[in-house]
């Protein structure tokens, strides 16, 4: 590099893949199989097992480092203005579960316990999620229907409806907890990579559209059972249509005031939120409010509300989850378990990020499996995070989960002691509550715009979620959105962007020759760009998009040629063409026709071969007799493998017969800036032999340019007007011996 100036030259060997192995040593890596892989994972030792302790219990690496004067108030605080609004949530997002409010406590209090110590993430609240609480509900009202009598599972006798629908919801949790225990130590974690942000989005987006419609019963006061599968909810707005002459005005009243004024509030809490020191707990206030004003006004006597009743003090014993439930909830549960790691996963990697420190994949699945194992046990439904719950924590100054775990003891101190101050409260604010909490999921839909103007795939995998989940269900739809998703992976695999390269002049850069204007193309040479793997599907792809870069077909040439041979060899047979010293001579007085003789087609797939003829053919001079054969304009074919990650065996005898055929025609090939491990399994695949060698991989794309120049010397010799590159190189000749070549001779020099 010069010295106050933004360039470089360099001076270099020019390199292909041989000559530069046999030029640089490589180190040696070992490369583990199978085998050593299993031996590594069941090896252990003293430090092992004391990692491994110190992973399972993370709770001991951040209590080490725990500030009790700095971290404790804050941890107080946080945690008793979680704990109210996690009281909240419970009540209201268990009615998304079909289920009765006060079993939502518990979903706020046991797996929270259990994820202090077992959980990587220091600020997620863990406790019901409205998604979750949803597909809860869909296998609970399948199970045990509003109207008619419920599945035939064995333990559902001598139960009331909602002591079964308890058992269905703590079972299918229980199942979806050993799911990803099992996840959690199969070290599986990664599973939730294949779920991306947009179809997150998209399900999401379609889960607040069924969580609000599933809340209209409560703020309408309407009678509405619960519907699941298919087109659920287009049902399930014909019924409260047809039932909007039935509606609780004051229910109406209410819920629109609690929507109004928590919504205002939330705002001005956005707006302010540098100055104020914690967010207005207005949730926890309207409660409070609409709570007093029920009872002192004795609403569910003189005006008919829905009011969330006797709430039972303490814990119930535990109880074993129902087999049968299990076997016939096991396709649902699959989803619940992903979906709920995926969007606490989500939610703690962003906090992590903001406050520098590491999760954990898998230690989160084990600590949310145990979670929802343990919970379900004490009658308790799925766990995950709810975003705003997890925004009150972290921004009321939470530092570690020793927030959560005061947050659970706030939870446990209203189911013990003062759960009968809630008994008057309406269902109708527990629904606009929920209702007013959908805002940030509901407004998802101003992606669509975004996504179609950036990138159009990526917009139909959050259309094709979030219809088919409105649509299907949220299983359903979720399946079918991650169809989708993997669809636009395997097409835009499939059928990826290539392009005919050309040099940018005076530079060693070489750029697609349709985005710029001052560019140089060598006659006869073409570089052809495959931006994507090749594999079985796309092969066929990468042969057509490199036929019409090329501008003819090999193997249709290659026939031709080989039909032209046989019938030179008949017509010097039959003695109608004669070689002289000027050429061949037709000696025939009549037109020649042209063989019809299609016997042998496989030979006419062969290299040529011209050991019977007095001369080679020169294919691009006139043909004796009339003959005709596709011209072809182009002598070295250039593949930039740069982008190229991996081959399959399809792909690699595709490309071999790709390159043989374009070899047999006389063109050369050169491979450039393939992947070293790509090399290794060309050479373990046997891909090499006496038409396709490997001395045909280079190092760079420059590389191989400066040798099809070295080679090729007359397509640059009609150039004299363009910029040209000052390169020195060492230019391997076939027989082996170096010389070097000045780069600074006039028109003589191999430069562009």
């Amino acid at each position: 590099m010069r010295r106050g100036a933004h360039q470089y030259v360099v001076a270099r060997p020019l390199y292909s893949e041989e000559s530069f192995a046999e030029d640089h040593e490589m180190v040696y890596r070992h490369h583990k199989t199978m085998l050593d892989h299993i031996k590594q994972y069941f090896t252990c030792d003293a430090k092992r097992a004391k990692n491994a302790a110190l992973s399972l219990l993370p709770v001991i690496a951040w209590m080490k480092i725990y500030r009790i004067k700095e971290w404790l108030l804050s941890d107080i605080v946080s945690g008793i203005s979680t704990g109210l609004v996690a009281v909240l949530q419970g009540l209201a997002y268990c009615l998304l579960a079909s289920l009765p409010p006060w079993y939502g406590l518990f979903s706020a209090f046991f797996p929270v316990v259990l994820y202090f110590f077992l959980g990587t993430s220091r600020h997620i609240s863990v406790g019901p999620f409205p998604v979750l609480c949803l597909m809860i509900g869909s296998v609970v009202t399948r199970l045990v229907p509003d109207e008619g009598p419920p599945y035939n599972i064995t333990g559902f006798h001598g139960l009331t409806r909602d002591e079964q629908r308890v058992l269905v919801a703590s079972s299918v949790s229980f199942l979806a907890g050993i799911m990803q225990l099992a996840m959690g130590i199969l070290q599986v974690g990664f599973v939730v990579m294949y779920l991306s942000d947009t179809l997150v989005s998209g399900f999401t987006t379609a889960a607040a559209v069924h969580i609000l419609v599933s809340q209209l019963k409560f703020v309408l006061g309407l009678t509405v059972p619960g519907l699941s599968g298919p087109l659920a909810l287009i049902y399930t707005l014909e019924i409260i249509f047809n039932q909007i002459t039935s509606t609780n005005v004051c229910d109406v009243v209410i819920s629109l005031t609690i929507m109004v004024v928590v919504f205002a509030v939330k705002e001005l809490n956005d707006r302010f939120k540098s100055k104020l020191p914690v967010p207005i707990p207005i949730e926890v206030i309207m409660t409070v409010i609409a709570c007093g004003v029920s009872y002192a006004f004795d609403f569910k006597t003189r005006y008919g509300i829905d009011v969330v009743g006797y709430i039972p003090k303490g814990y119930e014993p535990p109880m074993a989850p129902n087999l049968h439930i299990i076997q016939e909830t096991a396709v649902e549960a699959f989803p619940m378990a992903i979906v709920g790691f995926a969007v606490a996963f989500s939610v703690a990697k962003v906090y992590s990020v903001k406050h520098d420190y590491t999760i954990d994949g898998n230690q989160e699945l084990i600590a949310f499996g145990a979670s929802n194992i343990f919970g379900a046990t004490f009658k308790s439904f799925a766990a995950s995070t709810a975003l705003s719950r997890s925004a009150v924590q972290e921004s009321t100054g939470g530092k570690t989960q020793v927030a959560g775990l005061i947050s659970a003891i706030i939870v446990m101190i209203v189911t013990l002691a003062i759960g009968f101050l809630l008994e008057p409260l309406p269902k109708s604010v527990l629904g606009a509550v929920v209702i007013v909490n959908l805002k940030g999921m509901l407004m998802q839909f101003r992606d669509v715009p975004y996504l179609w103007r950036r990138d159009k795939p990526d917009c139909v995998v959050w259309l094709g979620t979030c219809i088919a989940a409105i649509l299907l269900g949220l299983d359903l739809g979720l399946a079918a959105g991650l169809g989708v998703e993997l669809l636009s992976v395997v097409l835009r695999a499939q059928f990826p962007r290539c392009s005919v390269l050309a040099n940018i002049k005076g530079t060693d850069i070489y750029k697609d020759r349709k985005d710029y204007v001052d560019i140089y193309e060598p006659e006869g040479v073409k570089i052809f760009r495959i931006p994507s793997p090749i594999f079985f599907a796309n092969i066929e792809f990468f042969r057509r998009k490199l036929v019409e870069a090329v501008g003819f077909n090999p193997l249709r040439v290659l026939r031709k040629r080989n039909k032209a041979l046989r019938q030179i060899r008949k017509l010097l047979k039959k003695g109608d063409l004669q070689w002289t010293s000027k050429g061949f001579l037709n000696t025939s007085c009549g037109p020649i026709k042209e063989s019809e003789d299609e016997s042998n087609m496989e030979e006419l797939d062969r290299p040529t071969d011209f050991k019977d003829l007095p001369t080679r053919i020169d294919w691009s001079a006139e043909l004796p007799a009339n003959i005709i054969v596709p011209r072809v304009n182009v002598h070295s074919l250039v593949l930039d493998f740069s982008a190229v990650s991996f081959l399959d065996i399809s792909a690699l005898k595709g490309l071999q017969t790709i390159l043989k055929e374009l070899i047999r025609v006389e063109v050369e090939v050169y491979i450039v800036a393939c992947d070293s491990y790509i090399l290794e399994k060309l050479h373990g695949c046997c891909f090499f032999d006496e038409e396709v060698q490997s001395s045909m991989f280079f190092l760079t794309l420059h590389d191989a340019m400066l040798h099809v120049h070295e080679r090729h010397p007359g397509s640059t010799e009609k150039i004299s007007d363009f910029d040209k590159i000052i390169t020195t190189v060492t230019v391997h000749q076939p027989g082996g011996n170096l010389r070097s070549r000045d780069r600074h001779a006039p028109y003589t020099e191999t430069k562009f």
